[in-house]
């Protein structure tokens, strides 16, 4: 303005600083939204304040922060790609997205994304001990999977065993390693066993399709057409 003024310009400048006066303000009330654990009444602030400032890489890991303590993972996910693109060598970012996605029991997906991590900086410690943690469970699975393929049945329960020790701490994991096993038992005529898994897996998630399919077909070994 003072190298070049003009009422258009003034005009323009002066909405400007307004609106930023009025972004800075937000930005308080927000944080204070924040602190005392309001996340709904945060997120609704940094909406505004992102439909302005969209480039602003920690305003979206905030609000990241706000969808996960508000049960929101796949909202956190979106807003921590954003960030992870819009900073540079962002690991945090990397290793926040892969603790979600292993949190939802999406192994695959969170070891692509602590690699990402890993390839910005392969000595953080947090990235590195997720990393092992992640595939070891994914090759438990993989390798349980290629089991039934290949109709070793007894084998693939024995891995899926193993995985339910590996991750004792994340529910989904025991819930899908049952899911297997009742499968599992069902095909290889343990009709009792297969009975038995397969209700605990229906006692978890009683509309799981697979458990209930592969209990019928245990209920028809032992002749419990009704059932």
């Amino acid at each position: 303005l003072k190298s070049n003024p003009s009422n258009n310009e003034e005009k323009e400048a002066q909405t400007q600083l307004t609106k930023s006066d009025e972004l800075q303000r937000l930005h308080s009330q927000a944080l204070s939204a924040y602190q005392r654990e309001d996340y709904e009444a945060a997120i609704s602030l940094l909406d505004e304040i992102l439909a302005v400032c969209v480039w602003d890489a920690e305003l979206r890991e905030l609000r990241a922060e706000c969808y996960i303590k508000e049960g929101e993972p796949s909202k956190a996910i979106s807003d921590l790609k954003a960030a992870a693109k819009l900073k540079n060598d962002n690991t945090e970012a990397f290793y926040k997205i892969s603790r979600i996605y292993y949190q939802l029991g999406d192994h695959e997906l969170s070891l692509s994304e602590v690699r990402e991590c890993l390839k910005l900086d392969q000595d953080h410690k947090q990235c590195f001990s997720l990393y092992k943690q992640v595939k070891k469970l994914n090759k438990q699975i993989e390798s349980a999977e290629e089991f039934i393929q290949e109709g070793r049945y007894q084998d693939a329960i024995s891995k899926y065993e193993s995985v339910m020790k590996t991750e004792p701490d994340v529910p989904i994991y025991a819930t899908r390693a049952k899911e297997r096993i009742c499968h599992c038992l069902s095909k290889n005529q343990q009709a009792a066993e297969a009975i038995k898994v397969c209700t605990e897996v229906l006692q978890l998630e009683s509309t799981n399709v697979n458990a209930l399919k592969d209990r019928a077909e245990a209920y028809l070994l032992e002749d419990l057409y009704e059932e």
